[in-house]
């Protein structure tokens, strides 16, 4: 396995110094954020580390001996908007970019492409299901195609109350993941799996590991903290952010020893990539380095 981390977290940072903290931590690879230039449209997101709406050979060549000369390699290219969004103009716009993101990959010799699925969130599962074939068939067509995998990150997008009632993205648990993949068994459609959603949601994290060994392309490293007393007080239907908070690895109740032991019987060999999204190691750009230094200090026990 190789340890890595998303640029997200990085934003103020350019491509050479974000590959060059990886280095000097002692990362071997980094997760690039593709967002189109822009603002933000939420919290971690709208960070373009590779701008793939206009990248030429040249600055390709560029991004490839940037991360060579830093010894560190690019587990993927990530971005993460809702392709399933009920405005289609919208989300035409989300397909198209994340065409760019596949084209831009194959030219950086990266075989990855991290994403969400999406979702309508006031419609039910049953509801969303021909607009998710309508898009990403020809996607995952389209990705093939190019010789590139599709990561589907599996978390629901459903923690404030904008979105509210479902959440914005319909792969988040492995009843959903065995539909997706009968409707569209192409090899190169997977998950990019991350524990911590399965703290918040009750779910076991480690039978996954197992059942969709084939599947698993790409990790994220992310813990969370349950908070029992408070969802005690609240229930499910509250919105999550009431009763748990995610954290470094380490800090929450996913149990690292257990993952690792698991993931490596099921030979994973790819990325496991930190995100960092503890509030209590954000307000400076020192303390999110500092996340990602303890991070990896305590990763590194489980991958040599």
């Amino acid at each position: 396995m190789k340890l890595g981390f998303v640029s997200a977290i990085l934003p103020e940072q350019t491509l050479t110094q974000v590959v060059q903290f990886a280095a000097n931590t002692g990362y071997d690879c980094v997760e690039l954020m593709c967002w189109p230039k822009g603002k933000a449209e939420r919290r971690y997101a709208g960070v373009t580390h590779v701008d793939v709406a206009e990248l030429s050979d040249t600055e390709a060549d560029e991004i490839l001996q940037c991360v060579s000369d830093a010894g560190v390699t690019i587990s993927g290219l990530g971005y993460y908007p809702n392709p399933l969004t009920p405005d289609e103009a919208e989300a035409a716009i989300y397909s198209e970019h994340l065409k760019k993101l596949i084209l831009a990959a194959e030219r950086l010799s990266v075989d990855i492409v991290n994403t969400f699925i999406g979702r309508d969130q006031t419609r039910t599962i049953d509801e969303n299901w021909h607009r998710f074939k309508q898009v990403w068939e020809p996607l995952i067509q389209f990705a093939a195609d190019h010789g590139i995998r599709i990561g589907i990150e599996n978390c629901p997008m459903f923690f404030t109350e904008d979105e509210w009632p479902a959440g914005q993205n319909l792969a988040y648990c492995p009843a959903v993941w065995e539909r997706m993949f009968e409707e569209i068994p192409s090899p190169n459609f997977g998950l990019n799996f991350d524990p911590s959603h399965f703290i918040w949601l009750q779910m076991d994290y480690l039978k996954p590991l197992a059942n969709f060994a084939d599947r698993i392309f790409h990790v994220h490293a992310k813990d969370a903290r349950l908070d029992k007393a408070k969802l005690d007080e609240v229930g499910i239907l509250a919105t999550p952010l009431s009763y748990h908070t995610p954290k470094l690895p380490g800090l929450g109740d996913v149990n690292w020893g257990n993952f690792f032991s698991v993931l490596s019987d099921t030979g994973y060999d790819g990325a496991v990539c930190v995100e960092v999204e503890d509030r209590a190691y954000e307000e400076t750009l020192e303390e999110r380095q500092r996340a990602l230094s303890q991070s990896h200090i305590f990763l590194r026990q489980f991958i040599g």
